[in-house]
């Protein structure tokens, strides 16, 4: 069992890379480009909310799945924007070399079992590969035309995206986000919006995870992560560690929760868990956010959200001890890979790692704590 979590670690570290992948558009706001991690999660967010606009046959759960991983080989191939000139067949074959380095870092089942996804999404010849690619195309250009200052080159961008790019093809695929498009655009559309923008709503407010800075690093130390792009890390951490769980736990289950934990961060700020951090006005402000943006939705939809986020925050049923504990578990190993990451800024004991992480990951992962914690141990003997 070692030999096999060492060899799932080394790829979920490897991954953190995909947060210093930038891509052409900004966020919302402007500030700076999008991180290739990040806009993994948002595309994550928009299957999730958009899911009663999929058509039959769609597995919503498992287009979540290739969308978390559908840039990572962006690690080795980097971000192509699509309005430059490319060779796309050399663009194909580095991002086919990096799928099998990146993915051949984990065991041969796991390796072939997310090969096997990546190139589903690729083909897009299913109906959930297809409903995934409709909205990695939507989710750029509404990045860019629900901007709070709009970028005229990158408008420029998006109609000729539409226009005859790529993007053309959702007049026909998905006519509501082409036709809403057109709407931002200023151009008449006759088509009913009204589904795609009654959600869209929280999809755009969501953009302002990516702006909440949390108090870890990324495993090679440069900055801090953001709660959007360290939601993505952990969904991939529980897809990549469910055998761990306990018997009976709901991967699927695990991975909304994952999705949307972080959600309340948008007003409530990040609080460390080494953090002085006064619980109670914390737990309030969570709901109240909560509140708002599950408000965002329509009523039954934003009532079965908020249902998983407070089932997440009881960490009572075995689906959400399991994603505790995956929560728990990602921050101290990106920690042992930079050197120790903001443990001494907080100045964190081993005593306290393992009331605060290890009571958690024990719960949930059990296999998971007893191979991590002999190198926490190893950490703080020589500190």
């Amino acid at each position: 069992m070692t030999a096999r979590l060492d060899a799932q670690i080394r790829f979920l570290l490897e991954a953190d890379r995909l947060k210093s992948v930038d891509r052409a558009n900004l966020l919302l706001d402007g500030s700076r480009p999008e991180n290739s991690a990040e806009h993994s999660w948002h595309l994550a967010l928009y299957a999730l909310v958009l899911a009663p606009l999929a058509d039959p046959g769609v597995d919503v759960l498992r287009a979540v799945r290739m969308l978390m991983l559908h840039d990572l080989v962006e690690i080795d191939a980097g971000d192509h924007p699509i309005h430059l000139d490319h060779d796309w067949d050399a663009v194909a074959r580095a991002e086919e070399a990096a799928a099998l380095r990146l993915f051949g870092l984990l065991p041969p089942d796991q390796a072939q079992a997310l090969l096997a996804l990546r190139a589903e999404f690729e083909a897009a010849e299913t109906p959930t590969a297809q409903f995934a690619k409709r909205l990695d195309r939507c989710q750029p250009i509404f990045q860019t035309l629900c901007a709070d200052a709009p970028v005229a080159e990158h408008v420029d961008i998006v109609i000729g995206n539409l226009d005859g790019g790529r993007a053309a093809s959702l007049a026909q695929e998905f006519p509501a986000a082409y036709a809403h498009a057109e709407h931002l655009l200023g151009r008449a559309n006759a088509v009913d919006t009204s589904g795609l923008t009654q959600r869209l709503a929280l999809l755009n407010e969501a953009d302002k995870l990516k702006l909440v800075v949390r108090a870890s690093k990324l495993a090679d130390g440069s900055r801090r992560e953001n709660s959007a792009e360290h939601s993505w890390h952990i969904m991939l951490f529980a897809m990549i560690l469910q055998e761990y769980a306990e018997a009976g736990v709901s991967i699927d289950r695990v991975l909304t929760m994952l999705l949307l934990h972080d959600l309340v961060e948008i007003d409530a700020g990040d609080n460390p868990i080494h953090g002085q951090v006064d619980h109670a006005a914390v737990e309030a402000l969570e709901k109240a956010a909560a509140d708002r943006l599950f408000g965002l939705l329509p009523p039954d939809e934003g009532q079965g959200l908020r249902a998983l986020w407070e089932e997440f925050e009881a960490a009572e049923s075995p689906d959400a001890v399991f994603a505790k504990a995956i929560d728990r578990i990602q921050v101290p190993i990106t920690n042992l890979a930079n050197g120790g990451g903001t443990w001494t800024e907080y100045r964190v004991t081993l005593e306290q790692l393992e009331a605060r992480v290890g009571t958690k990951v024990s719960l949930g992962a059990p296999d998971v704590w007893d191979w991590l914690r002999p190198q926490l141990h190893a950490h703080f003997a020589v500190i």
